[in-house]
Order: structure tokens, then C-alpha cells, then sequence
């Protein structure tokens, strides 16, 4: 059978996942234990939880709606905000000079009607592993009619500086998005993320000595910088020794390079991403050439390494709890890497039902990257929780 190494977007990504390229039943079973999490169809007994499905939605969160409509294409189902191009934001794109020596790419777009818009709290969107800021391309648009919206480039990715030898920590990623909102937006900041995006989001919203975060919306939140955080799974635990075995592997240069290369090929880049998105329509030439461009740079293959190999960063169980702003989670359900069946998927269902201050909506027929697998059902759902957030 032929194994690619995979890493590129999203989740916990630490660890190397395998993708078993001739996949048969058995094969890709064996590849989601890999991940950290078997997936199989999953029962919601949680009155908290609503389930959205392809084009309509419940506003009633103790029952379920199911859908038989067609699913529509992205392109077209970014509620009125259209669908902006690569080269328009790369063209509008700013550079912030962090702790006085790493460059950070970053976007803003104001608010249509800024006018009356004061107390609305601004955005940050931050992307996941292997993404940047283009891959929200498809909500951008939408955000920007009612709100200042920024999003940013993490070290490490994108457009930002990939510094040689840096040792990459969601803790790192935590604090540059705190000084960004101290030094950059410099107002309370709702926080929209992605995978290990997310994650850095909970990281900096925990932290209470600073009022900088208004609220946060988390994407298929990751569970830690690679899946070595994933410690209860005893799927995990009877692969341990295979990990170690990976990550001894990739500190192996040449091995490392080689490796990145693979996964860095143009097919086997589409492959992964046909694998996490639901929507195959939304995988098209120009998703995969945001995730494919900035691994030509130097740099690259270090933050690579240094993610898979690096220690999983802090735990979201004992983060969540210390939070107590206003928090939506948006779940797509045919997530492989953070499934809802999983210990990470399985915590943060459970948390509506604890913490009065989360609400979560599964996305029916969602990958990983809901905002860009399926930006009309996460807008559904996102525009209101914003509409109704206290005015400042």
C-alpha cells in the first residue's frame, strides 16, 4: 500500500498522520486510528446541540433538522459579501513588526456602514495549520458588511516570517495574537479560529490579565499543536511507540526534507484536502495553491518539523472552564482529524450542557475547515451569535 505523510491544515497536527492512498474500507479505517480517532456515526442525546444540515437550518436547539437540498457551491453561498480574490488581498496585505525582529502579515477590511458601527466589536481570524490568510477568502466579504474584520498570518505560515531554527509553541502563537490586538486593533476583539487556530485563540482568551478578547468562535478546535495532546485514546496509546518513531525520523534532516517534499506535491496536497473538506467542490486549484505556495519558503520545512515534533501545548479542559466571555462552537461532523466521536470532539460537546456561556451547532456534511467548506452554514449561525453580543 502506498503511505504519504501528511500534515498540511489543520487540527492537532503535530504528529505525521498517514494517508493510505489506495483506500479501501479497511485502509481508511486503519488511517483514521492513525489520526487519533475511529470515526463512525454519532448520536446527540445533548438538548444544547443543534445539528445544521446543507441549506436549512433549526432555530429550535432541542431538536434536529435534516436536509435533502442540493448542496450549493461555496462560490456563490457567501450571504451577499462575494467571494474575494487571492490577489485583492494579497495586494491589501500589511506587515507588523513583532517583538522588534519576525514580520507579520496581516489584513483589515473596515466595516461598510464604519458610520454606525462603533460598537461593534472588531475581528481577528486565524487560520489553521498549513493556511493563511487567504483561506477566508469566502467569509472576509460577508464579516466586513457589519464589522472591522483583520485576520492574520501565524509565525511560521503564510506570508509571515519562517525564522530557521525556531522552536514553534502554541503558547508562541497565543501571545502573538494578544500584541497584535494590544499593538494593532487595540480594541476588545471577537476571535474566529480554525483547527490549531482555535486553539491559539482559547490560549489567548484564558488569559484574564488583559481585556482584549469581546467573545470567541471556535472552527473544529483542535485539541493541541500535534496529537501527542491526544492522551486518553487508547488508539493513540497503542500507536505511541510509532509516533516516537516519527518524530525521531523527521529530526533526521534528510529524512525530513524528504518527506516535506512529499507532502508538499501538488496531488498529494489536493488528495488531503479532498479527505477533510465534506463540500470536494470547494477543494478547487486555488485552495490548493494557498496551502501549497508558502512551503517554498525558506523556513518552511523548519516549522514543519518543529510543529510535528513539538510539544502539544496546553490542554483546552483545563483552558475552557477559566473563560467565561461568550463562546460559539462550530462543529462539522465529517471532520477526520477532530471528530465528534473523539476525546476532543466529545469534550467540547459536552461543554453547552456545563458552561452556560457556549453554544455549539454541528454542521451537517462539514469537513474540518467549516468557514471554507461550507461559509453559507457557518455564517447562518455565526452573524447572529455576533448581532446579539453586547454592545461595548
Amino acid at each position: 500500500m502506498g503511505v504519504g505523510v501528511t500534515a498540511p491544515l489543520s487540527h492537532s497536527v503535530g504528529l505525521v498522520r498517514l494517508q493510505f492512498q489506495h483506500t479501501t474500507p479497511k485502509k481508511r479505517s486503519l488511517a483514521r486510528v492513525f489520526l487519533g480517532h475511529k470515526y463512525h456515526n454519532h448520536h446527540h442525546n445533548n438538548k444544547s446541540i443543534s445539528i445544521i444540515s446543507n441549506c436549512t437550518t433549526s432555530s429550535n436547539t432541542t431538536s434536529t433538522t435534516t436536509a435533502t437540498t442540493t448542496t450549493t457551491t461555496t462560490t456563490t453561498a457567501t450571504s451577499g459579501g462575494g467571494l474575494l480574490e487571492v490577489n485583492e488581498l494579497k495586494e491589501r496585505c500589511k506587515k507588523w513588526e513583532w517583538k522588534g525582529q519576525y514580520s507579520i502579515t496581516y489584513f483589515v477590511s473596515q466595516s461598510s456602514i464604519s458610520n454606525s458601527n462603533n460598537n461593534k466589536p472588531p475581528l481577528l481570524l486565524v487560520h489553521g495549520f498549513g493556511a493563511s490568510i487567504p483561506h477566508w477568502r469566502r467569509n472576509i466579504g460577508t464579516l466586513a458588511q457589519n464589522f472591522t474584520v483583520y485576520a492574520i498570518d501565524l509565525l511560521g505560515f503564510g506570508a509571515s516570517d519562517k525564522p530557521a531554527g525556531f522552536s514553534y509553541t502554541m503558547e508562541t502563537w497565543a501571545q502573538l495574537i494578544l500584541d497584535f490586538l494590544d499593538e494593532i486593533v487595540q480594541k476588545p476583539t471577537v476571535l474566529i479560529g480554525n483547527s490549531v487556530g482555535s486553539l491559539a485563540c482559547v490560549i489567548a482568551a484564558s488569559d484574564s490579565s488583559r481585556s482584549l478578547v469581546r467573545g470567541l468562535v471556535l472552527l473544529n478546535c483542535a485539541g493541541g499543536m500535534n496529537n501527542k495532546a491526544v492522551v486518553d485514546d487508547w488508539r493513540i496509546k497503542l500507536l505511541l511507540p510509532l509516533l516516537l518513531l516519527v518524530d525521531f525520523l523527521l529530526r533526521q534532516r534528510g529524512i525530513a526534507s524528504a518527506i516535506f517534499e512529499r507532502v508538499r506535491k501538488r496531488d498529494n496536497l489536493r488528495n488531503i484536502l479532498l479527505s477533510v473538506y465534506g463540500n470536494k467542490e470547494s477543494v478547487d486549484e486555488e485552495l490548493v495553491e494557498i496551502i501549497m505556495e508558502p512551503t517554498n519558503d525558506a523556513g518552511a520545512l523548519d516549522a514543519f518539523v518543529s510543529i510535528v515534533t513539538g510539544p502539544p501545548g496546553p490542554n483546552p479542559v483545563q483552558l475552557m472552564p477559566r473563560i467565561s466571555l461568550p463562546v460559539l462552537l462550530l462543529w462539522g461532523d465529517q471532520d477526520p482529524f477532530t471528530p465528534l466521536d473523539g476525546p476532543v470532539g466529545k469534550y467540547f460537546s459536552s461543554l453547552p450542557s456545563e458552561l452556560t456561556n457556549v453554544s455549539l451547532f454541528v454542521l451537517e456534511g462539514v469537513g474540518h475547515c467549516p468557514h471554507d467548506d461550507r461559509p453559507d452554514l457557518v455564517h447562518e449561525k455565526l452573524l447572529p451569535w455576533l448581532a446579539q453580543l453586547p454592545a461595548s
